[in-house]
């Protein structure tokens, strides 16, 4: 190794060996001084994952554990309320009708939302900053406001859309009704949330390098087939992406619903979705125990749909 070090030097000139100075004790500190910065710049959101995360989900778990009477108080009933959620049809019919509406809501909304962003990033739209904006701005408009607002637009008989249906021949048409009243959430949320995930697949789109597409012009590819031969499959791990962030919030559907029943009240069922389920059942009813096993019932399901999502980006290679 001393070899290695001495190097040659002039006749007469005297050498120095300059030996290197192991010491894991300092190395160690060192480190450990380069994360603590990192440790406190993530406490807040620790705490505050802790604090409205983890304790209230610990809670509900203890909650569900017991049982309130009006005569003999709370006692604790073990998987009781676990059984009473498993049995329950209206549960199963909410989980049933989140999934169907997932099922029709998801595709079309990633489907024009990377249409619009696909045109958007093709430069063929004039001031399409302006329009993208205009498209985002429904997702920030809060989902009380905008239920209520489809609420007066969809209106049988005096909203302006019923007005024009029945103008075309179709009739009287019901928004509300049992038989719409599902088509008429789709809509609304894919409204809220179009431009949302537009926003994503732009921002995706206009990290493909721009070489990718120069050069599949230079062979002659039509637009549409750089869109979708090209472009769409290299940002495809986006697309999953979102496909299982949208299928989580459709699960969790709750604010359209809940408002459009103060419309239609017979078209919006007690567990009409698993929220409304929860919320009915543990407000409404005042089953806070049981409500609080519905909740984890749910969250089960959500965590299964969740981890699926992570095998599935894993196994194409987004992460390790």
């Amino acid at each position: 190794m001393a070899d290695q070090l001495v190097q040659a030097a002039p006749t007469g000139s005297s050498l120095r060996i300059r030996r290197p100075s192991s010491r894991p004790g300092r190395t160690a500190r060192r480190g450990r001084v380069r994360q603590w910065p990192g440790a406190v710049f993530i406490a807040p959101h620790m705490l505050m994952l802790g604090l409205f995360m983890l304790v209230p989900t610990v809670y509900a778990i203890y909650t569900s554990l017991y049982t309130t009477k009006l005569i003999g108080g709370t006692s604790f009933s073990g998987g009781a309320n676990y059984v009473a959620v498993l049995q329950s049809s209206q549960f199963w019919d909410g989980v049933g009708r989140v999934l169907l509406f997932g099922v029709i809501q998801v595709p079309l909304t990633i489907a024009l939302a990377f249409f619009f962003a696909a045109i958007f990033d093709a430069g063929i739209v004039r001031f399409s900053r302006f329009f993208r904006t205009v498209f985002f701005i429904p997702f920030a408009v809060p989902g009380v406001v905008a239920a209520v607002m489809w609420s007066f637009l969809l209106l049988p008989g005096f909203g302006p859309y019923a007005t024009f249906a029945q103008a075309l021949g179709l009739g009287k048409l019901n928004f509300f009704s049992s038989q719409l009243i599902l088509p008429t959430l789709i809509l609304i949320v894919i409204w809220e949330f179009t431009g949302y995930n537009m926003t994503i697949l732009y921002t995706s789109l206009k990290s493909i390098p721009r070489e990718v597409t120069e050069a599949a012009i230079v062979e002659g590819a039509s637009l549409w087939r750089i869109i979708l031969r090209i472009k769409l499959p290299m940002v495809m791990p986006t697309v999953v992406m979102l496909v299982f962030l949208n299928t989580v919030g459709a699960l969790q559907l709750f604010t359209e619903p809940s408002i459009l029943a103060a419309f239609q009240p017979q078209a919006i069922s007690f567990g009409f979705t698993p929220s409304l389920f929860v919320y009915n059942t543990a407000v409404g009813s005042g089953e806070y125990n049981l409500g609080a096993a519905a909740a984890v019932v749910l969250a089960l399901i959500i965590g299964v749909i969740s981890v699926a999502g992570f095998a599935v980006r894993r196994r194409n290679g987004e992460f390790k």
